[in-house]
């Protein structure tokens, strides 16, 4: 079990996709700060925000691929070009069966895999317990 809180970042412009995965935060039993962006650029703007005021990076961040502003795959090549000092394990978390859409996920150095929708409860306790403080 994890001594520090997790902060998790969700991007994710689905509202109930959002609230769905609080829910599920809420019943993991894990202290969790949630943070939710609704496009990748809120993302990347709250990511150098954090970075700058030297605040509490995300631990961990789901993003989904078919956002407005900037989509899940334009939001990742940002995240690895700004190169964050510190680092996030970043997982697709998508309602896509495209088989392409798994695949691309692995030509990403920073990504750790992809989820499909809905999140679970199980598989959200995974992440969590993978996460090395």
């Amino acid at each position: 079990m994890l001594d520090s809180k997790i902060n998790l970042l969700v991007i994710d412009d689905d509202d109930i996709n959002i609230f769905i995965i609080k829910k599920i935060v809420e019943k993991t039993g894990f202290e969790i700060n949630m943070v939710a962006k609704s496009n990748g650029k809120l993302a990347i703007d709250y990511l150098e925000e954090v970075t700058a005021q030297n605040a509490a990076f995300p631990h961990l961040i789901l993003i989904d691929i078919n956002m407005p502003v900037m989509n899940g795959w334009e939001f990742i090549e940002a995240y690895e070009q700004l190169d964050f000092k510190k680092d996030a394990d970043l997982y697709i978390l998508s309602s896509s069966v495209y088989e392409n859409d798994i695949e691309k996920t692995k030509s990403y150095k920073s990504v750790k895999g992809f989820i499909s929708k809905p999140l679970s409860m199980e598989r959200l306790t995974e992440l969590i317990k993978a996460i090395k403080p």
